[in-house]
């Protein structure tokens, strides 16, 4: 999981300098995001039946030689020039209707194999393992494609998506008791029914899909400030972006020790406002230091807010539903990412201050929502 999960920090980055790199076009890199995420939340349902039915180790390993398979066809297509941006499109679009299967399947074993007190502790080695993966992977991906090239670049990051499916071949899926009484696509239907009428999952989804605005905002925002304004290489953007991983490595070791219970509303709502705050000042000056002091400031806001966020979803969750319920869930939380780098891709092509605003208006909503929609109690 881990090594899978630097892949991804390293193609989001890559991906964003490919297209820059080969299209020219803030546009074209934005969609490019949207079109490598929002296809598979579309089919998240359909995961999460799927892993509910016949496990997750086989289903993450489909997954991870999918990835493998996509970014080498696009950065073979890339260094023979080949590859006209719609192509692009479609090769991201089909890459991404698997990635529900990896996601989920790894985070919804948790709570069938660690016991529920140590759940705020799994949670937090959960976002530890995320922001590991952004101190290490955006400065690798930054410096491949400063070195090699955009194409060069996505074939390695391919690689490490092959290497995960070795290294999880053969570990054994937690045991459960699953009957297979409907077709799949009425399984399908039925988590996302489920999710939808659960109170909790429903807010959840609504709030922190509006705050994952933010995140799509800055993956099209930084590079394009680091490049065009400061005029510094690619290596600088994965450094920024290591500096936003290390205070959320901090932050996750820091408030994985607290028991969240009755706290969650105010460990997500509370750094969902404090994030915003903190990138409006980029409207003010956007040097180097305020830029790192700002991805610093977003990273450690991120700890308690995801302990918070997957301590509660696990808790209001029953575990027969663990895998179409997460998948559901988890892709309605993402939701935000590939809209906010599409939208900002757009408005970022004519104004990087109104792209920034876009994208702090959207913390502050995402933090009156988790108030007004998130049940205090079950």
């Amino acid at each position: 999981m881990q090594i899978a999960r630097i892949g991804q920090a390293m193609m989001s980055v890559a991906l964003v300098l490919f297209a820059l790199e080969t299209y020219h076009s803030p546009s074209l890199a934005g969609i490019a995001t949207f079109c490598g995420i929002f296809p598979g939340l579309l089919v998240s349902p359909v995961a999460g039946a799927l892993l509910d039915r016949h496990g997750r180790t086989r289903l993450v390993m489909l997954d991870y030689f999918v990835a493998l398979a996509s970014l080498s066809l696009i950065g073979v297509l890339g260094l023979m020039g080949l590859l006209p941006a719609w192509l692009l499109m479609i090769i991201a679009a089909i890459a991404s209707l698997t990635t529900p299967l990896s996601g989920t399947g790894l985070r919804s074993a948790f709570p069938l194999i660690v016991p529920s007190h140590l759940w705020e502790r799994v949670n937090a080695l959960d976002s530890l393992g995320y922001v590991l993966a952004t101190v290490v992977g955006p400065p690798i991906a930054a410096g491949l494609v400063a070195l090699s090239g955009g194409s060069t670049a996505l074939i390695i990051v391919g690689l490490t998506f092959g290497v995960s499916a070795m290294v999880i071949r053969g570990t054994p899926d937690p045991s459960t008791v699953v009957r297979v009484t409907k077709p799949l696509l009425t399984e399908s239907w039925e988590g996302l029914l489920y999710t939808w009428r659960n109170p909790t999952l429903r807010g959840l989804g609504f709030s922190i899909s509006i705050l994952n605005v933010i995140n799509g905002t800055l993956t099209i925002v930084v590079p394009l400030i680091i490049l065009q304004r400061l005029h510094l290489g690619e290596t600088a953007i994965g450094l920024t972006f290591a500096v936003q991983g290390m205070a959320g490595v901090i932050s996750a070791i820091a408030f994985g020790r607290f028991d969240s219970r009755d706290r969650e509303r105010l460990m997500l709502g509370l750094p969902m406002v404090l994030s915003g705050v903190a990138v409006a000042i980029l409207l003010v000056r956007s040097n180097l230091p305020i830029l790192a002091l700002v991805m610093a400031a977003t990273g450690f806001l991120n700890g308690p807010l995801d302990v918070a966020l997957f301590t509660l979803r696990q808790r209001r969750t029953p575990t027969a539903w663990t895998g179409r319920a997460f998948a559901v869930s988890m892709s309605f939380n993402y939701l935000g990412l590939p809209v906010g780098s599409a939208v900002a891709g757009i408005v970022a092509t004519y104004s990087i201050e109104a792209a920034i605003m876009f994208g702090v208006l959207a913390c502050f909503v995402s933090g009156a929502l988790v108030a007004l929609t998130v049940p205090a109690v079950e």
